[in-house]
């Protein structure tokens, strides 16, 4: 069975490491978002526009992707999505949700969310850093070794 690799292409910092990866593995990539991308391209790429709403790259992917297939995403209720249906998924940040961890994810980003609501916690999260960026490639390369 050959894997797809899913990518929630808007805002994710990472869509030109990932296709330089599935592009060095042979894994085809579908990127789904609200616009075209440009430079993103390629024998095995296929880039998917969803109407500008709230979630509809998330429901796109949601709907579609299937067991073995691998999900770029930093959505934890869509990465729960994935794993229900026997798929991975991989954050920017190198954190790889599957059944052992996505429930405590979804937990943690619920939580959050409470007390960013209450005002218990301000801001956003931290920006985005090399040390994440080494800990996704790190990940994508093991996840895309298990491939097939």
């Amino acid at each position: 069975m050959t894997r797809t690799l899913y990518i929630d292409a808007d805002a994710c910092p990472v869509k030109d490491d990932t296709l330089k990866a599935a592009r060095r593995t042979a894994t085809p990539v579908v990127l789904v978002g609200n616009r075209w991308i440009r430079g993103m391209d390629g024998p095995l790429v296929r880039q998917v526009v969803v109407p500008v709403e709230p979630d509809a790259a998330d429901k796109w992917i949601a709907a579609e992707i299937v067991a073995g297939d691998l999900c770029i995403t930093n959505d934890v209720p869509l990465a729960a999505r994935c794993v229900e249906v026997g798929a991975t998924a991989l954050s920017p940040t190198g954190k790889v949700f599957d059944e052992g961890s996505v429930g405590m994810a979804l937990a943690v980003r619920d939580l959050m969310t409470d007390l960013r609501d209450s005002g218990e916690i301000t801001g956003g999260p931290r920006p985005y850093s090399p040390r994440d960026r080494a800990a996704f490639l790190n990940a994508l390369d093991r996840l895309l070794a298990r491939k097939g």
